[in-house]
C-alpha cells in the first residue's frame, strides 16, 4: 500500500494578472510543502485566470502566460505541481502542465471544449489529442481538465483503462443553484465508471457574472467522498489517498483503452515524473465535512461575487438607493457583508409619492447595519424637470413618463455620488423586474453591478428571511419583508398593478427563460393562458433593456446576457 499525499489548491485568481496569479501559485506550493504534500494541484487556467476571453487572441499575452508557466515549474523541486494555463503548438491549448524537479514534464491539452451557457472555448482553443498517463514512482496518476470529466468514456476512462489508479481534473467551474450536489454526484458516477480515485480541484472567487464556489473534492477508490474544500473562498485542501500496490494492466483493459481513443487518431501515453511519494508523512487533521443550505449557498455566492468585482476592479466602495424596499434591503445586506459597513453608502431619494413607512424602513435597516443614508430628496428637481418638457408635452396626460423621470433623476444623483467618490453603484433590480422590464433604462438601471440581477423576486424574500435568521433578529425590519412591493412613482401604486403576483409570476419566468419550456407546457404546468401569454411577450420585449444592464451575479442556471441570449429584434412567437 502506497499513501500519496495530495493538495487541492483552490486559489482565487484575477484575470489578467499574470504576475499576481504567478506569485500566489508559488505561494501555495510552499505551504503545500510544509504540509509534506507530494503533488499541489490547481484550477484551470490559474496562471491567467478564468475566463480570459478575447485576451487569448493577443499574442503577447500568451507568451507571458507561458513565460509564467516555466516560472511556476522552477519552483517545483519537491514537489509535483498541476497547474492549468494556456500552451501554444499550431494553436494554443487549454492546457494542464505537469511540473517535477523543476521543469515542465508534460502537458496535457483538454480534449473536451465547452461552447454553451458562458462557455465559449471552441472560439480560443483547438482540442487535444492524446491521453497521458504518469509513473508517480509506481503509482499511476492521469491528469485532465475541467469538461473532460463531465464526459461519459471520457478521457477519465480512457486512463483509468491505461493503468490510472487516480485521476486528478483540475477546474474552473461556476457557481449556480444546485451544482455543487450535481457536482459530487458526477464524480462518484466517474469513479464507478473508471475504479480510480477522484482529485477534483476547483477555482474559488469572482469573474465579472461568474462565481467560482471552490467546493474541491475527493472521491476514493471505494467510492466514499474523502474530504472537501472550502465553499466561496480560497483553501488548501491536503488529502492522503491509499494506493494499493501497482496493478499490472490487463491486455483486454489496455485494448479498450487504445480502441477507445484510437478511432480519431489519439493515442495513449504513458510518462514518467522524476519525484516519487515521500515515505514519512506526519499526519494532520482532518475536516469534517459541511453542506450549507441552497439560501447559504446563493447568499455566499452573491457576497463574494460582489466583493470581487468591488475590489478586483479597484473601487473604493459602493453606493445604493435604499428605498426602503426589499429589493434594496438584500442589496445593501449583502454589500455590508462582502465589503464592510464602512464601504457601503445609501442614498434615500424621496419623492412626493414617498410613504413614511418607506423613510423609517430605509433609516431603520441602514441603523440595523451602522451606515450612514444621505437623503437628497427629489420633489424640487422633478419639477424643474416638468417646467422644462412642459412646451413640447402641452395637451398630454401624465403617463409612466412622469414616473420614469423620477428614477432617472435618482439614477443621475447615485452616478454623481459614483463619479465624485469612485464609488460603485450598485442596482438593485430582481431577475422578476429584469424579466419582464420592470425597470426604467438610464434610470433604476443605472450602475455598474447588479448584485441580484439573476435573483427571483420570491427567492429575495427567502434570502432577506435566511439572513434575519443567521442574524438572530430582524437585521431586515419585518415590515419590509411584509409590505406590497411597490416602487412609489404614484399616488397608490403596487406592482401588481403592472405584473402578475410573484408567487405567479416567478414559475412562468422560470419556466420560459430557464427550462426553455413551451407554451404548451406551460399552460399544462396549470398557468393561466391570458398570464403566460402576457409574461412571453413582456419578456420578448424587454431585451432591449436586458442589454443595456450592468453585469450582475449569476446564480441560477440559466442567465441573462452570456448565459441567454436572444436577438433584440425577434417576431417569433410559439402561442
Amino acid at each position: 500500500m502506497k499513501k500519496v499525499r495530495i493538495a487541492l489548491a483552490q486559489i482565487n485568481p484575477v484575470v489578467g494578472d499574470i504576475p499576481g496569479n504567478t506569485k500566489k501559485i508559488i505561494s501555495y506550493m510552499k505551504r503545500a510543502r510544509k504540509k509534506h504534500a507530494d503533488i499541489i494541484a490547481f484550477p484551470e487556467l490559474a496562471v491567467t485566470g478564468y475566463p480570459p476571453e478575447d485576451l487569448l487572441l493577443k499574442p503577447h499575452f500568451i507568451q507571458d502566460n507561458i513565460d509564467a508557466a516555466h516560472k511556476i515549474a522552477s519552483a517545483s523541486k519537491g514537489i509535483t505541481a498541476i497547474v492549468g494555463f494556456v500552451d501554444r503548438n499550431n494553436g494554443i491549448y487549454n492546457a494542464a502542465g505537469v511540473m517535477s524537479g523543476g521543469r515542465i514534464v508534460d502537458v496535457y491539452h483538454k480534449k473536451h471544449l465547452p461552447n454553451y451557457g458562458v462557455f465559449d472555448e471552441y472560439r480560443y482553443f483547438k482540442a487535444g489529442r492524446t491521453y497521458p498517463v504518469y509513473d508517480f514512482g509506481g503509482v499511476l496518476l492521469g491528469v485532465n481538465v475541467c469538461e473532460d470529466i463531465w464526459m461519459e468514456k471520457g478521457p477519465a476512462m480512457v486512463q483509468a483503462l491505461s493503468g490510472a489508479e487516480i485521476i486528478i481534473n483540475i477546474n474552473a467551474s461556476p457557481f449556480h443553484m444546485g451544482k455543487t450536489m450535481f457536482r459530487e454526484s458526477l464524480i462518484k458516477a466517474r469513479n464507478f465508471e473508471c475504479g480510480a480515485a477522484i482529485v477534483y480541484v476547483n477555482m474559488a472567487g469572482g469573474q465579472d457574472e461568474l462565481v467560482f464556489d471552490g467546493s474541491s473534492l475527493v472521491v476514493d477508490a471505494e467510492g466514499r467522498l474523502a474530504a472537501k474544500g472550502k465553499s466561496f473562498s480560497e483553501d488548501l485542501l491536503v488529502v492522503d489517498i491509499d494506493v494499493p500496490a501497482a496493478k499490472k494492466r490487463s491486455a483486454a483493459s489496455e485494448k479498450r483503452a487504445l480502441k477507445a481513443c484510437m478511432r480519431r487518431g489519439e493515442s495513449v501515453e504513458m510518462i514518467t515524473i522524476p519525484q516519487s511519494p515521500g515515505r514519512s508523512k506526519p499526519p494532520f487533521r482532518k475536516r469534517r465535512l459541511k453542506r450549507l443550505s441552497e439560501q447559504e449557498e446563493v447568499y455566499n455566492a452573491l457576497m463574494l461575487g460582489t466583493h470581487d468585482y468591488v475590489r478586483k476592479n479597484g473601487f473604493s466602495g459602493v453606493v445604493i438607493g435604499m428605498s426602503g424596499g426589499v429589493d434594496s434591503a438584500l442589496v445593501t445586506t449583502i454589500a455590508v457583508d462582502a465589503l464592510g459597513k464602512g464601504n457601503v453608502h445609501g442614498m434615500f431619494m424621496p419623492s412626493m409619492y414617498t410613504s413614511k413607512e418607506s423613510y423609517e424602513d430605509a433609516f431603520g435597516h441602514a441603523e440595523n447595519l451602522g451606515i450612514e443614508v444621505l437623503e437628497i430628496p427629489i420633489k424640487n428637481i422633478l419639477k424643474s424637470y416638468e417646467k422644462a418638457l412642459s412646451a413640447p408635452f402641452e395637451g398630454t396626460q401624465p403617463d409612466i413618463t412622469e414616473e420614469n423621470l423620477q428614477a432617472r433623476i435618482r439614477g443621475n444623483l447615485l452616478m454623481a455620488m459614483s463619479n465624485k467618490f469612485g464609488r460603485l453603484v450598485l442596482t438593485t433590480g430582481n431577475k422578476s423586474e429584469m424579466s419582464v422590464g420592470y425597470a426604467t433604462l438610464y434610470g433604476d438601471m443605472a450602475g455598474g453591478f447588479a448584485v441580484i440581477k439573476d435573483v427571483p423576486k420570491m427567492l429575495v424574500y427567502d434570502l432577506c428571511e435566511w439572513r434575519n435568521r443567521k442574524a438572530g433578529r430582524d437585521l431586515i425590519p419585518e415590515r419590509i419583508l411584509r409590505k406590497e412591493p411597490t416602487a412609489e412613482l404614484r399616488p397608490d401604486q403596487k406592482d401588481t398593478d403592472s405584473l402578475p403576483p410573484y408567487h405567479l409570476l416567478d414559475p412562468i419566468l422560470k419556466a420560459y427563460v430557464e427550462d426553455d419550456l413551451s407554451f404548451d407546457e406551460m399552460i399544462k404546468m396549470g398557468c393561466e393562458v391570458e398570464c403566460v401569454q402576457r409574461v412571453i411577450r413582456m419578456i420578448d420585449r424587454a431585451e432591449y433593456k436586458r442589454r443595456q444592464a450592468p453585469p450582475g451575479v449569476k446564480i441560477t442556471p440559466r442567465a441573462f446576457g452570456k448565459d441567454r441570449r436572444y436577438p433584440i429584434t425577434n417576431r417569433y412567437r410559439n402561442y
